[in-house]
C-alpha cells in the first residue's frame, strides 16, 4: 500500500492578474486578496510517495531558495530555506533517502528545490542518489526556449541536469522500474510536454495535473493564466481530466492552492466545475 503525504514548500507571490489571465480582477481579489503590488499569496507543494518496497519518490520540488535575492524578492519569497527540505526531514527524509523525482516542467517554481541554495557560481543537484523524470518532449522543447517562456527556466539548470547522470526522459505511459502504481500522460497546454502522473492509490486515484489545474479556483473552466503558452488547449485539456475525474471519483492535487491540498472534483447545477476538498 502507498503512503502519500503532502509537502508543503516556500511560499512566494505572482501578479494577481498573471495568475488569472483575462478574468477581470473583481471576480477573482476576494478569492485572492492582494498585496500593494497586486500579487497574490501561492504555494509550492510536492507529494511524497513511499512504496511498499521502501522506495521514496517526490512528486515535484517547488521554488526553494535557489532563486537570487533580486528575484525572491519580485516573487516575494522570504522564507530564507528550503521549507521543502525542512517538511522532508520532519517526515524522517534526507535529500539522500529520495529514490526519484518526478519533475512535471521546469519552470523554477516546480524545480529550484532540485538545487542548493543561492550562491554565485556554486549551483549543484540537491538529490545525489534520485532519478530525475521529465517528459521528454519538454526535453526537446527547452533545447529550443521561445522568448516568451525563457524567463520561467533556471539557465543552469539544463546542463546541471545533463551532466548528472541522473536524468530520466519519459516518452510512454508507464515507468516500469517504479512500480504499477503509476501512469504518465503529457500536456501541451501551460508548456510542451508538461507531464501529469496518475497515482493508482486508495480510496482512488489522484491525478497531479501541475499548472494544468494550478489551485481550487482554477478548476473553473474559462480560467487560464498569462503564463499558459497555449489556454484554449489548456481549456480542451483541463476539461477531458475534470469529466474523467467526476466520472470516477478520482481526485485531483493541486501543487498551489494555499489552503488545499486534494480535492474531488463536482458540478453545480449550473454545470460549473467545482472542487471539494478531501484527503489525501
Amino acid at each position: 500500500m502507498l503512503k502519500l503525504t503532502a509537502l508543503e514548500g516556500n511560499i512566494q507571490k505572482y501578479d494577481g492578474g498573471a495568475m488569472y489571465g483575462h478574468l477581470p480582477k473583481v471576480l477573482w481579489e476576494k478569492n485572492s486578496p492582494v498585496d500593494q503590488l497586486n500579487r497574490i499569496t501561492i504555494i509550492t507543494r510536492s507529494l511524497l510517495v513511499q512504496t511498499d518496497n521502501n522506495k521514496n519518490i517526490l512528486f515535484e520540488a517547488g521554488v526553494s531558495d535557489h532563486l537570487s535575492p533580486s528575484l525572491r524578492d519580485r516573487f516575494g519569497i522570504t522564507q530564507n530555506e528550503n521549507i521543502l527540505l525542512k517538511n522532508l526531514k520532519a517526515a524522517g527524509l534526507t535529500p539522500e533517502d529520495i529514490d526519484a523525482v518526478i519533475i512535471s516542467h521546469l519552470h523554477f517554481d516546480h524545480t529550484g528545490g532540485l538545487l542548493t541554495p543561492f550562491e554565485e557560481g556554486a549551483d549543484k543537484l540537491l538529490f545525489p542518489k534520485a532519478k530525475i523524470y521529465i517528459s521528454a518532449g519538454h526535453w526537446q522543447r527547452i533545447k529550443k526556449l521561445h522568448p516568451r517562456e525563457k524567463a520561467s527556466f533556471i539557465p543552469e539548470l539544463h546542463q546541471l541536469l545533463t551532466d548528472s547522470g541522473q536524468l530520466v526522459l519519459v516518452d510512454s505511459q508507464r515507468a516500469p522500474e517504479l512500480g504499477d502504481w503509476l501512469r504518465f500522460r503529457f500536456s501541451d497546454g501551460h508548456t510542451t510536454g508538461m507531464l501529469i502522473s496518475e497515482i493508482i492509490t486508495e480510496p482512488s486515484p489522484i491525478i497531479f495535473t501541475s499548472d494544468l489545474m494550478a489551485g481550487s479556483w482554477w478548476v473553473h473552466l474559462p480560467i487560464s493564466s498569462s503564463y499558459d503558452r497555449f489556454p484554449e488547449l489548456l481549456i480542451d485539456e483541463k476539461k477531458q481530466i475534470l469529466e474523467e475525474m467526476i466520472n470516477s471519483s478520482k481526485r485531483v492535487f493541486f501543487v498551489h492552492d494555499p489552503e488545499i491540498a486534494c480535492a474531488l472534483i463536482k458540478k453545480d447545477k449550473k454545470g460549473r466545475y467545482y472542487a471539494k476538498e478531501t484527503d489525501l
